[in-house]
């Protein structure tokens, strides 16, 4: 059976309200857009929307008047809004029910009479959240006669509908602005944990130097340095703290700040450790359950000694006629235990050697099938350097990321990435 041309009519405004509300992504926007529908399916002589958001009994806020030629944003002005106590419109609020008036006269001692004056009858749509009527819409007619109350169980559905729908858009543009004003601070966080780093890695007699650093947010908890010592030495740093973001961001900044205010010139790499490790567990880490691994190296280019401990960290590789490691001196994370005590070895390096410090977001990087990238791929990357043979530190680093990056196939990194390289000349 064919609609009538009123309902027709109807369906078509319907339509186009839905269609234009679905466009929108501004909330005060959307309010005004279905204001203007709703008033084309039930014209009115005047209407006011009302709202106890932000205020407690008997008070109330006027959101919307149609005697308004502007409404101000009442999510982030509501203190520009009109604050009233009590009257008609505080009973037709706080009443928490749908409400049909259709005779009354506007008394011109109530604190709402210039927005019902001239008024005779009115219906109510309150819209509920947490089971009482936080919001009210209020469509006034001069004649009672004119009220369409053969469509106001409908309205109050519909209206209720659009304050949830309201509410969301409004839950959707709060979050995307409070994210945006995250990211913005955890940009300033990480350059200034950016600014800790070396700013350009140092000349050292017989080593060529490079590195890569990628956080796999704005922030992360990888750090590395070269700390110039006593006598020509220097030492080789690189740490991994527990977690991602912000906290392993903080916890990185307070593991720089302890490495370069460490006491002596130089000391043992094990008790330079030993006391990174007494002050994290004794201050930082015991209430938080963070830990840092970290491995630390003093290298002579007089003798190329190279002395080092290493505190639950990925151990470095070393390439020297095939594929190795140090030997393992690794003992437990930094932060964990207070009195741990630290082991240390020495290595004399060679001419060609080439030395990696890394953390494990090289080596446990994964691609979409989860396969783990691996020290073997590392030490392959380390080898294909594309620098003519010269073997320098750079071409090395270039190789390996672009080896990470290949076998990632664009799965985004989960932990961040560190990697120095030390080539023996």
């Amino acid at each position: 059976m064919p609609l009538t041309p009123a309902a027709q009519r109807e369906l078509e405004i319907i339509d186009r309200l839905m269609r234009d509300v679905s466009l929108q992504t501004d909330p005060t926007e959307l309010v005004r857009i279905y204001s203007k529908g709703v008033r084309q399916l039930a014209p009115s002589d005047g209407w006011i929307s009302l709202s106890r958001r932000h205020t407690t009994p008997p008070e109330f806020h006027i959101t919307r008047f149609s005697g308004w030629t502007d409404s101000p944003d009442p999510w982030r002005n509501k203190d520009a809004l009109p604050r009233l106590s009590g009257g008609i419109l505080g009973e037709l609020l706080y009443a928490d029910t749908p409400l049909i008036l259709e005779d009354f006269t506007p008394d011109p001692a109530d604190p709402g009479y210039e927005y019902v004056k001239g008024m005779n009858a009115l219906i109510t749509l309150p819209q509920y959240d947490g089971g009482v009527a936080i919001n009210c819409f209020v469509i006034m007619m001069k004649d009672p006669k004119d009220l369409r109350l053969e469509r106001y169980p409908s309205m109050v559905w519909q209206a209720n509908l659009f304050g949830r729908a309201t509410a969301n858009m409004v839950l959707k543009r709060d979050l995307a602005e409070a994210y945006e004003s995250l990211d913005r601070e955890l940009k300033v966080v990480g350059e200034i944990q950016r600014s800790l780093l070396p700013e350009q890695l140092p000349t050292i007699p017989g080593l060529d130097l490079a590195a890569h650093y990628q956080t796999s947010q704005r922030a992360g908890g990888d750090y590395y340095d070269v700390f110039p010592l006593r006598d020509g030495q220097w030492g080789l740093f690189i740490a991994d703290v527990s977690g991602h973001g912000t906290p392993a961001a903080v916890m990185m900044a307070v593991t720089h700040a302890l490495a370069h205010s460490h006491p002596g010139d130089p000391c043992p790499p094990s008790a330079f450790l030993t006391r990174l490790n007494q002050v994290l567990a004794k201050r930082y880490t015991q209430q938080t359950g963070n830990f840092v691994t970290a491995f630390y190296a003093i290298f002579d280019p007089a003798t190329r000694h190279l002395q080092y401990s290493c505190a639950g960290h990925n151990p470095p590789r070393l390439l020297r006629d095939g594929s190795a490691t140090l030997n393992r001196v690794a003992d437990l994370p930094l932060g964990i235990v207070e009195d741990q005590q630290y082991r240390e070895a020495t290595v004399t390096l060679e001419s060609g050697d080439v030395l990696a410090l890394y953390t494990d977001g090289i080596t446990e990087a994964f691609n979409p099938d989860m396969e783990m990238f691996g020290v073997d791929r590392l030490d392959v990357a380390m080898r294909a350097h594309g620098d003519g043979g010269r073997g320098g530190a750079a071409a090395r680093v270039t190789s390996v990321m672009a080896a990470v990056d290949a076998f990632a196939r664009g799965k985004p990194a989960n932990d961040d990435r560190t990697l120095l390289v030390a080539v023996v000349r």
